[in-house]
């Protein structure tokens, strides 16, 4: 369960997310108005919300789970209401709605405006007044931090980078020069923006030299980016990050990238240098871009689970290139004859040519 230092009754909650609120009472306007001044200090889930805790029902499989819950009140779905031993908050998608309430648990209230005593912030940086700048954290000249942005303990701000209203940075993130955060961005511990893209050619000796990586990383607003994951500045142009993109942890965003508005990528997602995804697309986890020349994802496209994507897709769907897990012994067979599939399919198309 979780409970913070907020309360809210249940025709407040209601209100909020457009509600009705329906349970084993009376009928009664006057019934559904004591129901609406039950107090709800916390979320949880059906199993181990007590009293005084909201709960939701969005899946089929926690049904089992609803005549028994101890929860205040439950957010669900119209035809699961009959069913629930406590009051409702009916809405037509739960999940939405819980997502909704939950945001109004959030304790952002730590954070007061103000900068800590052991951070470093250059002379002509431009820190709003209404943003949290904690401890031991470094702003570089040129850096402008908008209004009710919270940036936490041991962050580092490159040259001349903007971070817009409203964000939050967690703890040990390092933002490089040249970056563009939109508004009301989430950015987890340990993400790094805006390094060098892995740029090298071979010499006359066979020896890398580096290419200078020049160009800058653009990001959207309410992007929502993971612990651990990085995403490289452009070449010579910006790597572009589109607003309401989220991404989970551990990703690499190579450079000159673009990625379309309201793309989800999972955990462990790798994309080479020059990748673009369009609008609405889903990469799931661990799943890889890359190919010989730079590869184009359409918009609405689904990549599944460790597919590798390596030539442009025009169609929107879902994509899939895994190996289903399989007993080790057949597995092992089944790659041996792939190995041979084409001298088979040869044979096979041989056989047919000489058929009458």
């Amino acid at each position: 369960m979780s409970e913070t230092k907020k309360s809210y009754t249940l025709a407040r909650l209601a209100q909020y997310i457009k509600a009705d609120i329906v349970g084993p009472f009376g009928s009664s306007v006057t019934d559904r108005e004591i129901v609406g001044l039950t107090v709800v200090k916390g979320l949880g889930s059906l199993e181990t919300a007590a009293e005084g805790y909201l709960s939701h029902l969005s899946g089929a499989s926690y049904r089992p789970m609803l005549p028994t819950t101890q929860a205040s009140a439950v957010i669900l779905s119209p035809e699961d209401a009959p069913n629930c031993p406590v009051p409702s908050l009916v809405v037509s998608q739960p999940y939405l709605a819980f997502a909704r309430v939950s945001q109004l648990f959030e304790d952002l209230d730590r954070f007061l405006p103000g900068i800590h005593p052991s951070a470093v912030i250059a002379k002509d940086a431009i820190v709003d007044d209404s943003a949290h700048v904690g401890a031991h954290v470094v702003i570089e000249s040129g850096v402008r931090v908008a209004a009710r942005t919270i940036i936490q303990a041991n962050c580092s701000i490159g040259q001349d980078s903007e971070i817009g209203s409203g964000c939050r940075i967690f703890p040990n993130v390092s933002i490089y020069p040249n970056v563009r955060l939109g508004e009301a961005c989430t950015v987890h511990s340990g993400a790094v923006l805006g390094a060098d893209g892995f740029g090298f050619t071979p010499d006359e000796k066979g020896h890398f030299e580096t290419i200078a990586q020049l160009g800058g990383l653009s990001i959207g607003d309410n992007v929502s980016i993971g612990a651990g994951t990085t995403i490289d500045c452009g070449a010579i142009d910006d790597t572009v990050i589109g607003a309401g993109v989220k991404i989970d942890n551990l990703v690499q965003i190579g450079h000159n990238c673009k990625i379309g508005d309201h793309t989800l990528i999972c955990g462990s997602v790798g994309l080479a240098g020059s990748t673009q995804i369009g609008r609405r697309c889903v990469l799931a986890g661990g799943s890889g871009v890359g190919g010989k020349h730079p590869v184009k994802i359409c918009d609405q496209v689904v990549i599944s689970v460790k597919t590798t994507v390596t030539q442009s897709i025009d169609k929107p769907g879902v994509y899939s290139g895994s190996t289903i897990a399989t007993e080790h012994a057949t597995w092992l067979r089944n790659a041996t004859r792939f190995t041979v599939l084409n001298d088979l399919f040869r044979r096979v198309k041989k056989l047919e040519g000489n058929t009458p």
